[in-house]
């Protein structure tokens, strides 16, 4: 996977972050994070990241307590699995590789760290492209039976510990694999074999367990408190939604109507599929992705 990538585990905050790079040839060219969700890692990218590649410096990371960044103990508050400790772990890795603005793209998990990170760091972020996801305080505040019964994660993983990781740790493989089948219908062979092998290999670790249960108990208490916070605030920078047409999330929400008031400068666009569009559609995502990105670098220019 990566090929022409070179690996990195970067201290950052005091958290080792695991990342990729690639750099453009040509030395003004602008950077590109790409952030996964869950429960996958930056192998999600390995289809796609190459094509960026070609025309930009293009950096995968994967997001504390995911993949092969460092899983901390979750603390009794949540708050180090926050999306504001999540952004300010990318944010710094950014700068420590040498960028200070980068356009910024997350799918579901790294979608809301994408969010906040441009909402408390708006100066370094020249493009956002959020991935199937709408604002948390919509799916937290307004639940219903279709939102909870499709969206049962969100409540099962913020239970305390250790109640979920037990159950978790039983068969990791079959809970993890249950949340990649849906939101949308894919199926295993919708995925590449060695992304899955990544993946696996990394959520069957107990400290990846507690990881991503950690993220889902801050975004039920802190990150929903600096959600409603941020509720009016706005991202000012060019901005990409981008979703399946077949996913869950497009099914119960408007997703473009969800951010327009927050993404003033937002565009619109989508694919056939569910929440995990990007491995179904890889070639077809990795052409909208760079020709959204390629039309707001040149208008930098």
């Amino acid at each position: 996977m990566f090929q022409g990538f070179e690996s990195h585990t970067v201290n950052v905050n005091g958290i080792e972050i695991a990342c990729v790079i690639k750099r453009a040839q040509e030395a003004n060219k602008p950077a590109v994070l790409m952030l996964h969700g869950f429960p996958q890692t930056k192998a999600m990218w390995s289809r796609i990241a190459p094509v960026l590649a070609e025309h930009f410096t293009v950096v995968c990371a994967d997001l504390r307590g995911y993949g092969h960044s460092e899983h901390p103990p979750c603390l009794s508050d949540a708050s180090n699995y926050s999306f504001r400790a999540m952004a300010a772990d990318q944010i710094g890795l950014m700068k420590a590789l040498g960028f200070e603005q980068f356009h910024l793209i997350g799918h579901d998990r790294g979608g809301r760290t994408a969010h906040r990170l441009a909402l408390d760091h708006p100066q370094a972020v020249l493009s956002l492209t959020l991935m199937d996801i709408v604002p948390a305080t919509e799916l937290f505040l307004n639940v219903t039976r279709q939102v909870a019964g499709a969206y049962w994660h969100w409540f099962f993983l913020s239970q305390p510990a250790p109640f979920p990781e037990r159950l978790i740790g039983a068969d990791a493989d079959y809970f993890y694999e249950t949340c990649l089948l849906g939101w949308g219908g894919a199926k295993l062979t919708d995925f590449d074999a060695d992304q899955l092998a990544d993946y696996r290999s990394c959520w069957n670790q107990p400290s990846m367990i507690q990881g991503s249960c950690g993220d889902y108990r801050a975004a039920a208490s802190v990150d929903l408190t600096n959600d409603q916070a941020d509720i009016t605030a706005t991202v000012d920078c060019p901005s990409l939604v981008f979703y399946g047409e077949q996913g869950v999330m497009n099914k119960l929400y408007d997703i473009p109507a969800q951010w327009r008031n927050r993404l003033p400068k937002m565009q619109t666009a989508s694919l056939p599929g569910g929440h995990f569009f990007p491995d179904m559609r890889p070639a077809e995502t990795a052409k909208i992705l760079l020709d959204f990105i390629t039309h707001h670098s040149l208008s930098k220019e």
